[in-house]
């Protein structure tokens, strides 16, 4: 028979003038040197009416022939008007319904609502019923698998009847073949759960799985060599797929760094960029149950929510196979599937999970630029801090060093935020141990920024702030910074001054060491040295003040009490009019009184000029 398209319609040509034509035998041949692996399948079992023409319009499909049609039957939209016996004959379901019309159905005896691969698939097996050679393909087998089983087309009715047919295209040519496994596995994305009850997908994953476990890469990297051949193609399956694919993977023995690659490649491709995600949504707000965003695209609310749970499913997946080896996938990856997880609302066992692995890997995080887009969440971030902690004891590492230029810098960030509370700030700075910082530098500058971005904080609030830093930890440009900060407690400036002065001294004494061991740089040591001369001399016309300060302050104390002492005496009715008389006592008690005042003067004026030049030290 052959099978010519004529003014959009499929003709049947019939090879003799009778009243019926029998057909070949359907038979399932090899594709030979046909590269799409597509079978040809005949049947001659079927006796059809002679001259029959296919017509298909806009809704109907009809059978056309010398014998009026029988039988209609709607899929979809589309209804077609067909025989009963051939069908009947190679379908034993439809053997099995009533197919009379009824009064409430006139224009139909039969109709599917939901036909495994629509009417397309529908239409392939009215031509296989009526004997016409169809033709198998990865893009069709699988839905034909499944309308066949549907149809219970077995070889109780007929021998090489369409569900044997099927079966062994999919075990002798998919199956063996990874670019046709894939492709029916794209295909039974629209076809669940058919797919999963015919054990296709299962059988597919497998396949692809094996082929994949054979691959024997090196100790490469995996996203640029050509061992991850298999990344793209499995990066275009469905989640669901792709799991179970990973899954076949590791239990045949995939290495656990190969399938890291694949799981960051994969989520690469469908989490795009995971930032520019963030980007997209400015604004957002947390909820028990579901996060509530602001749509601030063209996209529909209901497009939205079906967005943000295929993600959520999305990471929620690709963290539940991730290897237990900490080296399987980057720290930056984790962070970047941690925010996500947040921003969708996965679930807390997840996210506890995430925190988890990032904090035995922390030691490999590096500083970022923050965006626009930047989530603040100081309690997840102290949460990693403490999971660090507690995986460092356990392995007993000193990796603490490293991650407090991390954290300084965080820190530093954070402080921006003029909703940030001081107790979580100050938190969070102390969470790592005091040896974990050798310099202070870091942790000062955070707290700058803090104090700039909180102006209205107390004294008090100021200098509990300010007990995070530890001033002897301070390089000296540090500590000449903060000797010249208004913001700073007075308390904090002169224990910077002193903090400063000792390492000018170790400063100084470490020039003139290098200068006796290399004659060299002799002009450099000088230039040095005279600085720090200079700042010496200030530094002690600072302490000299300050202790012609405190003298003062113990003139006028005791010149307090004598004033005090006196005036008990003078005090009282006992008092005689004779020595009040006397113009001894009160020339005495002018002059200390007039004494008093220039002491007292004296001294605030002394008081004025330490506060000025603290400022301009």
């Amino acid at each position: 028979m052959n099978l010519t398209p004529r003014h959009g319609y499929l003709k049947s040509v019939p090879t003799r003038e009778s009243p019926c034509s029998s057909l070949s035998m359907a038979q399932l041949q090899s594709p030979g040197s046909d590269s799409d692996g597509t079978y040809q399948v005949h049947n001659q079992s079927i006796v059809v009416p002679a001259n029959l023409i296919f017509e298909k319009n806009e809704h109907s499909w009809f059978a056309s022939s010398q014998i009026p049609t029988d039988l209609s039957i709607q899929v979809q939209d589309i209804t077609f008007h067909v025989h009963k016996f051939p069908l009947v004959s190679r379908c034993g379901y439809l053997s099995q319904v009533n197919l009379q019309p009824t009064k409430s159905n006139p224009g139909y005896d039969l109709k599917f609502e939901k036909f495994p691969g629509g009417s397309e698939t529908f239409e392939t097996i009215v031509k296989f019923c009526y004997g016409l050679p169809i033709s198998l393909n990865p893009n069709n087998v699988a839905a034909l698998r499944c309308a066949s089983e549907l149809l219970v087309m077995t070889e109780a009715l007929e021998d090489g009847n369409l569900i044997s047919k099927t079966d062994a295209f999919l075990t002798f040519v998919v199956l063996s073949s990874w670019r046709d496994s894939i492709t029916v596995l794209k295909t039974c994305e629209s076809l669940s759960p058919w797919t999963e009850n015919l054990q296709i997908v299962r059988r597919c994953c497998d396949s692809i799985a094996w082929k994949v476990s054979q691959v024997n890469p090196t100790t490469r990297d995996m996203t640029s060599t050509e061992d991850s051949w298999w990344f793209q193609d499995t990066s275009t399956l469905r989640i669901d797929h792709f799991v179970r694919i990973i899954t076949a993977s590791r239990a045949k023995g995939l290495k656990p760094e190969i399938v890291g690659s694949c799981i960051m490649y994969y989520a690469g491709k469908w989490l795009p960029g995971m930032d520019a995600e963030m980007e997209r949504l400015r604004r957002y707000s947390y909820s028990k149950t579901e996060m509530q965003l602001e749509i601030l695209s063209g996209r529909t609310q209901e497009a939205q929510v079906a967005h943000n749970k295929e993600q959520r499913m999305i990471v929620e997946s690709l963290v539940s196979i991730l290897p237990p080896q900490k080296e399987t996938v980057s720290c930056k990856f984790l962070l970047g599937m941690l925010k996500m997880a947040l921003v969708y609302s996965a679930s807390s066992a997840l996210v506890s999970e995430l925190e988890k692995r990032i904090g035995m890997v922390l030691e490999n995080a590096e500083s970022s630029s923050p965006d626009e887009c930047t989530m603040h969440n100081i309690d997840v971030v102290q949460r990693i801090l403490e999971y660090f902690l507690m995986h460092e004891q356990q392995q007993q590492q000193k990796s603490e060093k490293l991650i407090s230029k991390i954290l300084d810098s965080y820190l530093a960030e954070v402080a921006r935020d003029p909703n940030l509370q001081i107790t979580k700030f100050q938190v969070l700075a102390e969470t790592l141990p005091e040896n974990a910082r050798t310099c202070h530098d870091g942790i000062y500058r955070a707290i700058d920024t803090y104090l700039k971005s909180h102006p209205s904080l107390s004294e008090y609030e100021r200098r509990r702030l300010c007990k995070i830093m530890d001033c002897e930890k301070l390089s000296l440009d540090a500590c000449m910074h903060a000797a010249q900060n208004d913001r700073l407690p007075l308390r904090t400036v002169m224990q910077v001054l002193l903090s400063e002065q000792v390492k000018m001294r170790e400063a100084m004494q470490g020039k003139e060491q290098t200068a006796s061991r290399d004659h060299s740089d002799q002009e450099e040591s000088w230039s040095s040295k005279k600085e720090i001369t200079i700042l010496k001399e200030e530094l002690e016309k600072v302490k000299a003040e300050l202790q012609e300060l405190r003298r003062d302050n113990a003139e006028l104390h005791n010149e307090y009490k004598k004033l005090t002492n006196k005036q008990r005496n003078f005090s009282g009715w006992t008092f005689g009019w004779t020595k009040v008389r006397n113009p001894s006592f009160f020339n005495k008690t002018d002059g200390d009184e007039t004494r008093g005042g220039q002491q007292r003067s004296k001294s605030g004026h002394q008081r004025v000029s330490f506060r000025r030049r603290l400022s301009l030290s």
